[in-house]
């Protein structure tokens, strides 16, 4: 319960298990890596949480809340923003139908560099 409690307060929504070990450490609590890693992973079997494999093979969780988004990911700092575009969502749809598949999901990862790495 203190995992999901310290994922839905987060500022940052998309966390390393490292991430929740630490700030569980941080608050006091003994418990060890593993553990956070073995809840995570059952959070992500009851589709509690998602997990994502952006560049640097380093798998970051979320609390899945249902809406679909995509992400563009900093391949310099590590920023992670989230974004919807109903224009993309409508022509993978659009693609699918012509070749006949049918989408059960699908992930769209942009890499790059945010802003603040431009500048």
């Amino acid at each position: 319960m203190k995992i999901l409690e310290l994922l839905s307060q987060s500022e940052n929504r998309h966390v390393t298990a490292e991430d929740v070990y630490k700030a569980l450490l941080e608050s006091g609590e003994d418990i060890g890596l593993a553990t956070v890693y073995r809840v995570l992973t059952q959070f992500e079997g009851a589709g509690i949480v998602q997990r994502h494999y952006f560049e640097g093979n380093q798998s970051v969780f979320e609390l899945a809340e249902g809406e679909h988004h995509d992400h563009m990911v900093c391949t310099k700092c590590g920023a992670i923003e989230e974004f919807v575009d109903a224009t993309i969502e409508k022509r993978q749809e659009a693609i699918a139908k012509e070749r006949g598949f049918e989408i059960t999901d699908h992930s769209l990862i942009l890499y790059g560099r945010c802003r603040d790495c431009r500048e």
